[in-house]
């Protein structure tokens, strides 16, 4: 069901069924959050993760006739 079908559908049904839809979806979104919360990130987590060559910054040998 695409978003739109899904909007149609809603749009249809009566004022009070659509808050029951509202609040439905509001509980779905609780318990996503409640089964996988977010952990604060660590600054510096990654630190030695990532290893770079000393002549990082030197031009490529690909592009020096450009320079």
């Amino acid at each position: 069901m695409t978003n739109l079908q899904l909007y149609d559908q809603i749009s249809s049904l009566p004022a009070n069924l659509r808050q029951d839809v509202l609040d439905f979806v509001e509980s779905l979104k609780a318990k996503a959050v409640a089964s996988h919360p977010l952990k604060p990130r660590k600054f510096g987590a990654a630190k030695g993760f990532f290893k770079m060559r000393e002549d990082f910054d030197e031009p490529l040998d690909d592009f020096k006739e450009y320079m």
